[in-house]
């Protein structure tokens, strides 16, 4: 395996608002200390504006949110990108 690390835009994890579910009591955004959530006050409602931010594998605000509003991807599917983004890497580097 080498060195070269995958760059952070390309791993697609990040949290999903359901926004059926939200109550938009912002624990989410006082929690996560990334800044990837963002209280939009015109729609009155919590967005996910900074989703590179998110730390990939760190799902822990789902667990915050009282209502379950937040969903991640499954890890298995995070650890299958993650052996082809790398794969794909070495292969260029090759």
């Amino acid at each position: 395996m080498s060195g070269l690390a995958i760059p952070r835009e390309k791993i697609q994890w990040f949290p999903t608002i359901d926004y059926r579910l939200c109550t938009g009591d912002q624990e989410c955004l006082k929690f996560c200390r990334n800044d990837v959530f963002e209280w939009d006050a015109a729609e009155a409602r919590m967005v996910v504006t900074n989703p590179s931010g998110c730390v990939v594998g760190c799902d822990a605000c789902t667990q915050i949110c009282p209502v379950g509003a937040i969903t991640f991807p499954a890890k298995e599917d995070l650890r299958k990108a993650l052996r082809c983004l790398r794969a794909q890497m070495n292969s260029q580097a090759a």
